[in-house]
């Protein structure tokens, strides 16, 4: 088999996944990579791009197909529906390969996954959706940005119409690989001179973090071999940032899975003092233990712990808290788009729900005068801003002024009250919402 039909074969069955058995977008398309290193760099970017560009507009696309279409989407064979969508963003948002070969090639796979006698249904629905697309254009919102119509209406109605469309475009501009560098580990010098050797740039985002273009497979970097930097988005960098840390504090991570926060802090601690993250699986431990390993801080532990669970061993033990609780993502949509399709407003609730669960149990953890950090990769007021507020009306903490510790470009009022919404399209990061508050002091009696 040629690459071309290597890599429509590639990206059929990875789209297989997610779209028709639901698997995350995310871990399909890194496990298909990592099959598939020996391609050619140019080919693992089009299998990237076509996989997460197709799951990206899946909803433009199907109602693309439904005008030209006697059979509706939802009523075709998974496989025809995958090669229809998979050839149709080719189609509409890529010019690599020409619209008839992007039919032809349709068509043998239709024949190739035994559906043959279709060949003329995929062809025909293909050259209508190429000989029209100049002519395709949305004026409604929901189409123009492939977002569920109930998001975007939230957004509009919590941040403006301006910002939520600022999200959604932002979202499909893609979002560039960053890492963070363990400042303790290498310097910011060393690790630039080390991604520029195996000809990757780097642009400097401050807070540490890197956004790096020209690389193809950030483990086999030098730099991530050696611990000098992880991958870690801007927003959740800031986080640390947001924390305050102290040499020698002792911290605890509530739900640390896959261990970025934690390394965050052994760095900042530059060794000293204690890092102790915990999830709820022994697999999510697996992935914090690779984490601290090449990381190379000794000043890091993991261990099984379900956050619903109060620990009474850890009861007033705590300089900082770090609760970056479990969320809808709404913030991380131009990373993992699927996230749109299964999200809902009932789950947000619930997770709003779950929230507070924790929280009433985590804050506790922390001793008088020491910080507790609640975050998320979400943007919606439920989860944040309605949480903290809630939170503040029924524990013994109050916000912590945090005005200087996240750099140039984020200086708003909102950090006065120890919070921030970062917003794609207004700030270089992700969505991700941030909130410092420090517990009272005992009253001396």
């Amino acid at each position: 088999m040629t690459k071309g039909p290597l890599v429509r074969e590639i990206v059929f069955e990875a789209l297989t996944e997610i779209l028709e058995e639901n698997r995350h977008c995310h871990v399909v398309l890194a496990r298909a990579l990592e099959k598939y290193r020996y391609l050619e760099k140019p080919d693992r970017s089009l299998i990237k791009r076509m996989v997460h560009g197709t799951v990206e507009y899946r909803m433009t696309i199907d109602h693309i197909l439904n005008l030209y279409s006697k059979v509706k989407t939802e009523k075709q064979k998974p496989a025809i529906r995958t090669i229809l969508r998979m050839s149709a963003y080719q189609i509409l948002y890529l010019d690599r390969v020409p619209d008839f070969a992007v039919c032809n090639e349709a068509v043998k796979l239709a024949g190739r996954k035994g559906f043959r006698g279709l060949s003329g249904f995929v062809n025909g629905v293909l050259r209508a959706v190429a000989r029209d697309k100049e002519r395709l254009s949305f004026e409604e919102p929901s189409l123009k940005y492939s977002m569920p119509a109930w998001i975007l209406k939230m957004w509009e109605e919590e941040l403006g119409r301006e910002a939520a469309a600022g999200i959604c475009g932002s979202f499909l501009k893609g979002r560039p690989l960053m890492v963070r560098c363990n400042r303790s580990r290498a310097s910011e010098e060393a690790v630039a001179a080390s991604l520029e050797s195996q000809g990757v740039a780097a642009r400097d985002m401050g807070a540490g973090v890197l956004s790096l273009s020209g690389v193809d497979y950030p483990e086999a970097l030098e730099a991530f071999e050696r611990g000098w930097i992880q991958i870690q988005d801007l927003s959740s960098a800031l986080a640390g940032e947001a924390a305050g840390f102290h040499e020698g504090d002792t911290v605890l991570d509530v739900c640390g899975a896959p261990g970025g926060k934690s390394v965050c802090a052994a760095d900042h601690l530059g060794g000293t003092g204690l890092v102790v993250c915990r999830d709820i699986t022994e697999g999510k431990i697996r992935l914090i233990e690779d984490t601290i390993r090449r990381s190379g801080f000794s000043n890091i532990q993991a261990g099984v712990w379900d956050a619903l669970c109060f620990d009474p061993e850890w009861e007033g033990r705590a300089d900082v808290v770090i609760a970056d609780l479990p969320c809808s993502g709404l913030g991380i949509i131009g990373r993992k788009p699927d996230i749109k399709y299964h999200a809902s407003p009932e789950r947000i609730r619930e997770l709003a729900a779950l929230q507070r669960e924790i929280l009433d149990v985590v804050w506790r953890y922390v001793k008088p005068g020491g910080t507790l950090v609640f975050s998320t990769c979400t943007i919606s007021r439920r989860e944040n801003q309605e949480n903290r507020r809630w939170f503040l009306e029924n524990h013994p903490f109050e916000p912590a002024d945090i005005r200087g510790r996240l750099g140039d470009g984020f200086e708003q009022e909102s950090l006065r009250e120890g919070c921030i919404q970062l917003l794609p399209g207004i700030h270089p990061c992700d969505g991700f919402f941030i909130a410092v508050m420090e517990r009272k002091a005992v009253p001396v009696v």
